[in-house]
C-alpha cells in the first residue's frame, strides 16, 4: 500500500471511470502518467471496447501503454503488459485476465493478482514507465502484447550490458496517422529470463513482424522491466530510456512521480474544512494536466524533434497532440494561461508547427487530423493565449493560419478549415444545403472575433472580420426566439421544433445552441428582447422539462440521456455548449443568479467519483476548477475574467511570477452563495469581471459572502466584455 502525502492523496484518479456508451459520467481512465506525458497508462479490463477499463470488471488483461484522449476518438500505438504464472501459459488478453485488487494513483498504480498473490506495480517516466512484478516462490512470466495492427519485435541477448531486452514497434491506431506510422518501444529486465520467446495468439512463434506479434519472458523469481518508447525511431526509444530510467531504480523513478505531481498540483493551494469538495477539486485539477499530450522528444545533442503525424517527415521543435478544439478553448487553455503561461507558449508553438507541417491547423488532433466536430476553435485558443500575453511563439505564423480559416476553402469531410465557408462568405451564414449549418455558423462568427483580436495586433484589417462576428444575428428567429437553420434562399426551414436534436445543431438543440454568442452577450440580449426577456429566457432553460426529440440521430444519444436525468431542465451541463450560459447572467447584470446556479452544479454535478458528462480533455474538469474559485473565462480571446461565486474558504495560486494570488470567502455556512462585496487587496470592486492582468500580478481578493442575493443592478459598463459595446 502507498502511502500518499501532500495533495496526491486527494486525487481520485477513478473519478469519471464509470461510464459506458450509453451514459457517461466522465467517459475517463484511471490514467498513471507523467504531467503531458507522451504516454499514458491505464489498467485494461476489456480489450474489446473503446471502454477498456470498468471499475464493475474485477478482472485484470493488463496495463494498457495508451493514447486515447476519448473513447469517441479511439487509440493508437497501444500494448498491454501483464504477468502470470503457472504451467499453462495463458497470453491473450481474455485468457490471461485475472481477478485483481487495484490501487489507482496518478503516479503509480498496484495490482495484486488475487488467484496466486503476484504483484504487479509500475510508475511511468514522460515517455516510458518502470514495472515491478512479485511472483510466488515457483516465478512467473512477463507478457507484452500489442492492442491491435501489424508489429515487430526482436529479442536481443546482452545489448550493451543489458541482461536481456526486446525491442520492436507496433502500428495499431485508430486514424489521423501518416503512412508509415509507427511507435516504437525498448524493453530491459534486470535479470535473466529462464525462457523468453515471441507469439501470437495464444503460441509461441519465430516470426518476428505480423499481426500482433508479442513476447513473454518466464523468470524464477521478481523481476523488474524499464520500457521506453518513441514515434521517431527505436534509436530514440533506446535514447529515451537511458535518459529518463538509465540506472535509477523503482523507488527513484516513483519518487520522482510524485514530486513532478505535486508540483503541478501544488500550483493551486486550497484550504477548506470539507474534505469532499477538496477531493473533487483536486481530482479534476489532475484532470486538466493531462491533455494535450507531449509528442516531442529530446533530439540527440540538444533541442527538441518529433516525427510529425501531418507530414510522416522529422521536423524540430515542439509538438502536441490529442485535443479536441471544440471543448478545449472553452475553459482549459484561459486556466493554462493563469496558473502555467510558460508550458502554454511551448503548446501553442506545438500547435503552429502542426500548421507549418500540414498546411492547416487541425481541427481534431489524434495524433493528426481528424474530422470531428465543427468550427475552428484554435482560433479561439491562440487569440485567448495572446490577448492573456502568451506571445513567446510564433505569433506571425499562428496568424497567417487563423486568416487561412476565414478564406480558404478546407477538407470537405471537416478535418481542417471550415465546410461551408462559400455559403458563409456570400450569405452571412451557412446554408441548409451544409450538415450543422446553425453550429457551424455561430462557431464561425465567433471564431472570426477571435481572428480579428490577433489580426488587429498586427496591422491587418478587421474589418470584415468584425463585421462576420456580428453575423449570427442572421440565423435569430424573434417569432420562434432561437437560433434557428436556413436556405441558401433565405428561407426557415421546416418544420419547427424547439426540442429537436442535431442537424442543424451539434450534439443538442435549440435551447443548447442558442447561446453561443461568447464574444457579443449584449447583442444577444438585444436581439432576445432585452435583459428582462433574456433572464427569463435564461430560467426557462433551467426550468423547462427535459424533453427532446432524438431528430437526426434516430436514437437516444448519451447526452440525452444525461441532461434527462440531471434535474437541470434543458440546461445540459454534461455537453460543453452551454458551459458559458450560467454566466450570462452576469451580462444581464443579474449576477445573484449567476452565482446561485454554478454553485448548484459545482455541488450537485461534480464528485470525486462523478463527472457530469464527457471529461473532454480536461474541459469539463476545468470548468469546475475555475467556477470552485468564482473566476470564469465567459469570452476566450479577452483578457478577462467573469465572476462567480467561490465555494472555499481560502484559495492560494502561486504563480509562475514568483506572486500569490489568493482568493478568501466568508462561507461560514452552506448557503453562503451569494456575493455581496468583492475587495481586491483591500479595494472595493464594482464591477462583475476581473482584468487578467489583475489576476496575473497577484494580491488578495476576498469576496463577501452572504446567504441572500445583492439584487442591487449593475451599471451595463460594469458588466463582463461584448463586442458591440466596445
Amino acid at each position: 500500500m502507498l502511502e500518499l502525502q501532500g495533495l496526491l492523496r486527494f486525487v481520485n484518479t477513478l473519478q469519471g471511470t464509470d461510464s459506458h456508451y450509453g451514459l457517461s459520467k466522465g467517459n475517463t481512465l484511471p490514467l498513471v502518467t507523467r504531467p503531458f506525458g507522451m504516454n499514458h497508462w491505464s489498467a485494461q479490463t476489456d480489450e474489446s471496447s473503446n471502454w477498456f477499463f470498468s471499475p464493475h470488471q474485477r478482472k485484470l488483461q493488463g496495463i494498457r501503454c495508451t493514447h486515447q484522449p476519448s473513447p469517441w476518438i479511439g487509440d493508437y500505438g497501444h500494448f498491454t503488459i501483464m504477468a502470470n504464472t503457472g504451467r499453462q501459459v495463458h497470453l491473450g488478453a481474455r485468457r490471461r485476465a485475472r481477478a485483481y485488487k487495484g490501487e489507482f494513483h496518478p503516479e503509480f498504480f498496484r495490482a495484486e493478482l488475487l488467484n496466486d498473490g503476484t504483484v504487479i506495480e509500475m510508475t511511468p517516466t514522460e515517455r516510458g514507465a518502470i514495472f515491478r512484478f512479485k511472483f510466488p516462490a515457483s516465478g512467473g512470466r512477463v507478457i507484452f502484447e500489442p492492442v491491435r495492427g501489424t508489429s515487430g519485435v526482436v529479442i536481443l541477448d546482452n545489448r550493451e550490458g543489458d541482461l536481456d531486452a526486446a525491442t520492436g514497434w507496433v502500428s495499431g491506431n485508430s486514424g489521423g496517422v501518416s503512412h508509415g506510422f509507427k511507435h516504437f518501444f525498448a524493453a530491459r529486465f534486470d535479470r535473466v529470463p529462464t525462457y523468453i520467446t515471441n507469439f501470437q495468439g495464444e503460441d509461441s512463434t519465430d516470426v518476428f513482424t505480423g499481426e500482433r506479434v508479442g513476447f513473454f519472458a518466464e523468470f524464477d523469481g521478481d523481476v523488474t522491466l524499464s520500457i521506453a518508447t518513441s514515434f521517431v525511431s527505436d534509436e530514440q526509444a533506446w535514447a529515451n530510456l537511458d535518459q529518463e530510467v538509465g540506472a535509477r531504480t523503482f523507488e527513484d523513478i516513483l519518487a520522482e512521480s510524485q514530486s513532478v505531481w505535486e508540483a503541478n498540483l501544488g500550483r493551486i493551494q486550497i484550504e477548506d474544512d470539507d474534505e469532499t469538495k477538496v477531493r473533487t477539486f483536486y481530482s479534476c485539477l489532475y484532470r486538466t494536466q493531462l491533455f494535450p499530450r507531449i509528442w516531442h522528444e529530446p533530439k540527440p545533442g540538444g533541442g527538441l524533434y518529433h516525427r510529425s503525424p501531418y507530414s510522416g517527415e522529422i521536423h524540430d521543435g515542439p509538438l502536441y497532440t490529442d485535443n479536441g478544439f471544440w471543448d478545449t478553448y472553452r475553459t482549459i487553455y484561459p486556466l493554462f494561461a493563469l496558473i502555467q503561461p510558460a508550458q502554454l507558449a511551448e503548446i501553442l508553438q506545438g500547435w503552429t508547427n502542426a500548421y507549418k507541417e500540414g498546411g492547416w491547423f487541425p481541427q481534431w488532433a489524434s495524433p493528426g487530423y481528424r474530422a470531428c466536430m465543427v468550427g475552428t476553435h484554435i482560433d479561439a485558443v491562440m487569440a485567448d493565449g495572446i490577448a492573456r500575453g502568451v506571445t513567446d511563439f510564433d505569433v506571425e505564423t499562428a496568424l497567417e493560419g487563423m486568416l487561412k480559416h476565414a478564406d480558404k476553402v478546407g477538407d470537405p469531410s471537416g478535418a481542417w478549415g471550415r465546410i461551408g465557408i462559400e455559403d458563409y462568405k456570400h450569405l452571412g451564414y451557412v446554408s441548409s444545403n451544409h450538415h450543422e449549418s446553425v453550429a457551424r455558423s455561430l462557431d464561425y462568427a465567433y471564431d472570426d472575433w477571435c481572428i480579428a483580436q490577433v489580426a488587429e495586433k498586427y496591422g491587418v484589417d478587421v474589418s470584415t472580420l468584425k463585421q462576420s462576428a456580428l453575423s449570427y444575428k442572421h440565423l435569430y428567429d424573434p417569432e420562434v426566439g432561437f437560433m434557428r437553420a436556413k436556405h441558401a434562399d433565405g428561407g426557415w426551414v421546416e418544420p419547427w421544433d424547439e426540442f429537436h436534436w442535431g442537424n442543424p445543431y451539434v450534439e443538442g438543440g435549440p435551447w443548447q445552441a442558442s447561446w453561443a454568442v461568447q464574444h457579443d452577450p449584449a447583442g444577444l440580449i438585444r436581439l432576445m428582447g432585452g435583459e428582462e426577456a433574456f433572464v427569463a429566457k435564461l430560467d426557462r432553460l433551467l426550468t423547462t422539462p427535459p424533453h427532446f426529440t432524438t431528430g437526426a440521430y434516430g436514437m437516444e444519444i448519451h447526452e440525452m440521456t444525461e441532461m434527462a436525468v440531471a434535474n437541470f431542465g434543458q440546461y445540459a451541463h454534461s455537453n460543453q455548449p452551454v458551459h458559458h450560459v450560467l454566466y450570462l447572467y452576469n451580462a444581464a447584470g443579474r449576477p445573484w443568479r449567476t452565482q446561485k446556479e454554478a454553485r448548484r452544479v459545482m455541488a450537485e454535478m461534480y464528485s470525486p467519483t462523478d463527472l457530469p458528462g464527457d471529461e473532454d480533455n480536461g474541459e469539463m474538469s476545468a470548468w469546475y476548477v475555475l467556477s470552485a474559485l468564482g473566476i470564469f473565462p465567459q469570452t476566450p480571446g479577452h483578457p478577462s475574467w467573469t465572476i462567480g461565486s467561490p465555494i472555499f474558504n481560502r484559495a492560494s495560486v502561486n504563480l509562475p511570477n514568483g506572486k500569490k494570488l489568493v482568493f478568501e470567502a466568508t462561507n461560514s455556512r452552506e448557503s453562503d452563495v451569494y456575493v455581496n462585496e468583492i475587495q481586491l487587496d483591500g479595494i472595493k470592486i464594482d464591477r462583475l469581471f476581473f482584468t487578467h492582468q489583475e489576476l496575473a500580478d497577484g494580491g488578495t481578493i476576498r469576496f463577501e459572502m452572504s446567504d441572500k442575493p445583492n439584487e442591487s443592478i449593475v451599471p451595463t459598463s460594469h458588466r463582463p466584455y461584448s463586442f458591440s459595446d466596445w
